[in-house]
């Protein structure tokens, strides 16, 4: 979706009586949702469509079959597509480092989205076990950002 009619779209609903707006094109969907004097927005790619169906044919191997490491904990997960930031601004400190001890609500990091900076702020108390993402590295939504435990 244009990122200038997805600003028209942001603007129409914080200035309008409409607390929720989903819209749904070929590129993907979008919802924008109005609360406490915020907007909060959503959007998800549409997944590519396939001209044919390929069939999928499981390979034969005599390997033995290794075991992955299951992933402990509580994982923050990005609530909009952006950029992820882990400190303020550039040079300054950052909000968590692994190791630290977090209350619920603390903020994490920021997402900057249309020039909107996002923070976003823990949802359980713990310790932050693992940092998933880079600082400036775009991330998408539902994205995992950070292992608590």
């Amino acid at each position: 979706m244009d990122l200038r009619k997805l600003k028209t779209l942001i603007d129409l609903v914080s200035e309008s009586n409409v607390s929720e707006l989903e819209i749904t094109e070929a590129e993907g969907k979008v919802r924008i949702v109005k609360g406490g004097g915020s907007i909060i927005q959503h959007y998800t790619q549409a997944a590519p469509v396939a001209s044919m169906p390929v069939p999928v044919v499981a390979p034969e191997s005599t390997a033995p079959a290794v075991a992955t490491p299951v992933q402990t904990g509580h994982t923050v997960k990005s609530p909009m597509v952006g950029t992820f930031y882990r400190s303020a601004s550039p040079g300054a400190k950052s909000f968590v480092e692994v190791g630290d001890a977090i209350k619920e609500g603390e903020t994490l990091c920021i997402i900057e989205a249309m020039k909107i900076l996002n923070e976003i702020e823990s949802d359980k108390t713990g310790t932050v076990r693992r940092i998933l993402v880079d600082n400036g590295q775009a991330v998408e939504y539902g994205q995992p950002l950070f292992i608590i435990e």
